[in-house]
């Protein structure tokens, strides 16, 4: 079991933040199965790539609404740069087709979050 801080902060709570940190963790586990040759490689850019999810929402949190938005279009431009580095992966053998569909699945849930989030900050000026 987790233990869980006595310090939070307010972008934890968004459910995009979540499931975005969750999806690195998930990228982390996954990447560390390919082949040594791809450390500094492909392993690398998908791992890169799914933690600058979670971590643009944090960075585009506190500042004001235009710059959450860019922060959330970043982590957008970072989720499809998943989808290359998952289809990447299976066409090399690293992972097979039920995985790259789970990772497409997962992608697409997590663009879709933060589109509507997006959406819905602009709605709001």
């Amino acid at each position: 079991m987790s233990e869980i801080s006595k310090y939070n902060f307010k972008f934890e709570d968004l459910k995009n933040y979540q499931k975005a940190m969750d999806f690195g963790e998930l990228i982390d586990k996954i990447v560390k199965k390919f082949p040594n040759h791809e450390l500094y490689a492909l392993s690398s850019q998908f791992r890169r790539a799914a933690d600058s999810i979670a971590l643009n929402i944090a960075e585009g949190y506190p500042g004001s609404d235009a710059q959450f938005i860019k922060h959330l279009n970043h982590a957008i431009y970072s989720a499809n740069e998943c989808v290359s580095c998952s289809t990447k992966a299976r066409k090399r053998n690293y992972i097979n087709f039920e995985e790259d569909e789970e990772n497409r699945k997962l992608h697409s849930e997590l663009t879709k979050m933060m589109s509507s989030l997006r959406k819905r900050i602009k709605e709001r000026n």
